[in-house]
């Protein structure tokens, strides 16, 4: 009760003061950490209860699997995997979709399609958490198949999740006109799901991806719904690709009076400026920035290193093995530079020299992750980095040079979506 409340210290309380425990109360207690999105604090009680050997169950498992979805620790997700295994848990359809998912959000679609097609029963949840898979991947034709495959056996009904899921995979894709015929469908209803203001969302950002910016911003004005902060952000984040400054302002203008508090939308709408050569409207951005003392949140970055994360701040200077990280990072920017990497200095949104800008783009948390994943792993084996929050321009350019010069596959999941990068080439096509 406690923790479905999000009283998650309450819930702590009463579980360590329990006489004794049994394997409903210890998964209620992880469950509530992996709900509330406490991914670590989950997995360190599931170890320290699995010291004082507390047994578990299937469900137990699937609420761990959600904690390690979210810190996309893909060598622990497979330790619980082969322990179901060995210790012949049952298969229950709920922790195979906990199986689907936490391999999808740790990058690896192989294995969450393998364990797919092997179930003998498929619900609703089965087949959306393969379709959202696919979608974040920026897989839009594997996303296609699949709901075709779904409405071919005919055994499940797409629900709203489903077809929000096919939705982002054909705008991901570059599907736009099948993605408009799917919606089209939906507004006959003939799948039995009513749009809802995400669904809009989704054809405000294949439009948008499309460059249709001018018919996106006409779309949200015939909408049955009032725009919402992710609709108008979406379409902001298109007119930067597509350099449209007009919209931009506009849209920018529209989001500034909506959460002014949120540092990502002065960041976009500078960058859009500075792309543009717009330097006096970049100042005036800035310059709103200091008014309302809007604070951007710390970049966070992780990566798994034989089963310890490790992970990174902004600048951070807390991690045993900074200097070397540190230097490292120097070293590849030296050496990508060689190779045509020219930093992107409109990610700093400080008035500084741009000597000093560099220095702060060098300590971004993505950054030293990348560095710390090449000084630790085989020559060859891929790099697993995952941020709190969306990637910068320039770190994506960075880790394109990472993938190019090392001959390294890099996997970059961000608050928004992965970025597979094969010889410096993004599955995002540079555009998230």
């Amino acid at each position: 009760m406690y923790a479905k409340a999000g009283k998650i210290h309450e819930s702590r309380g009463v579980f360590e003061g329990l006489p004794e425990r049994d394997v409903v109360s210890c998964t209620a207690i992880i469950s509530g950490y992996a709900q509330l999105g406490l991914d670590e604090e989950a997995l360190g009680l599931f170890r320290r209860l699995q010291r004082e050997g507390m047994t578990y169950n299937y469900v137990t498992y699937a609420s761990v699997l959600t904690a390690l979805s979210g810190l996309a620790a893909f060598e622990h997700g497979r330790q619980v995997h082969n322990y179901v295994l060995r210790y012949e848990v049952p298969s229950y359809v709920v922790l195979q979709n906990s199986l689907i998912d936490m391999y999808s959000k740790c990058g690896n679609l192989t294995y969450s399609r393998r364990i797919f097609d092997t179930m003998s029963e498929r619900t609703v949840i089965s087949w959306n958490a393969m379709l959202v898979g696919y979608s974040k991947h920026g897989k839009g034709r594997k996303v296609f198949e699949l709901f075709e495959l779904m409405k071919e056996e005919n055994k499940v009904r797409p629900d709203s999740i489903t077809l929000l899921a096919v939705l982002s995979g054909c705008s991901h894709g570059g599907l736009e006109n099948r993605g408009l015929e799917i919606f089209d469908e939906m507004m006959g209803r003939i799948d039995g799901v009513e749009p809802t203001i995400e669904h809009y969302g989704c054809i405000v950002d294949l439009l948008g991806r499309a460059g249709q910016v001018e018919k996106a911003l006409e779309f949200i004005k015939q909408m049955p719904f009032e725009p919402t902060v992710a609709i108008w952000g979406s379409l902001l984040g298109a007119c930067r690709v597509h350099l449209n400054v007009d919209i931009g302002e506009f849209v920018g203008t529209q989001l500034l009076e909506i959460e002014p508090e949120n540092a990502g939308n002065y960041v976009i709408l500078s960058n859009l400026y500075a792309a543009a050569g717009k330097w006096e409207d970049v100042q005036r951005i800035r310059e709103m920035m200091k008014e309302k003392a809007v604070i951007k949140e710390p970049g966070r970055s992780w990566t798994e290193l034989d089963q310890t994360l490790h992970t990174f701040y902004a600048s951070d200077r807390t991690h045993p093995r900074k200097e070397e990280v540190f230097g490292k990072v120097r070293d590849l920017s030296a050496r990508f530079k060689e190779a045509g990497y020219v930093p992107d200095l409109s990610c700093v949104l400080y008035d500084l020299d741009e000597e000093q800008k560099e220095r702060i783009l060098l300590g971004h948390s993505e950054k030293l992750a990348l560095a710390f994943g090449l000084i630790n792993t085989p020559e060859g084996k891929p790099i697993r980095v995952m941020k709190n929050l969306r990637i910068c321009i320039d770190c994506h350019n960075f880790a394109k040079f990472v993938s190019m010069v090392y001959e390294r596959e890099v996997s970059l999941r961000d608050k928004s979506r992965f970025h597979h990068i094969i010889r410096g080439v993004c599955s995002c096509g540079d555009y998230w």
